[in-house]
């Protein structure tokens, strides 16, 4: 990912954290997989919410990268176990 220009180290760590912790892959087309993908973009959006909040409340630079150390460790904690889309696979690969 490329680095903003103009934004202190500590923005860009943060705003990576955020992205990716939200940048899920998109599911199957199994229904099961679509809600498996929901909850887990909604408990991953709950953590960051959570995360940027308190930031807000304690707003201190160095409190950035606290925050996004946080939110890496709580979008390790909810891994994909969903079967992601592949455009590649066919109706036989099921």
């Amino acid at each position: 990912m490329r680095r903003l220009t103009g934004l202190p180290g500590e923005v860009t760590t943060l705003l990576t954290a955020v992205v990716e912790a939200l940048d899920l892959p998109l599911p199957s087309n199994d229904e099961d997989d679509e809600a498996a993908h929901r909850d887990l973009l909604d408990e991953r959006a709950a953590g960051v919410r959570i995360a940027l909040s308190v930031l807000l409340e304690r707003p201190r630079l160095w409190l950035l990268e606290g925050t996004a150390s946080y939110i890496r460790e709580r979008t390790a904690q909810h891994p994909v176990t969903y079967t992601p889309f592949r455009s590649d696979r066919t109706e036989a690969d099921g």
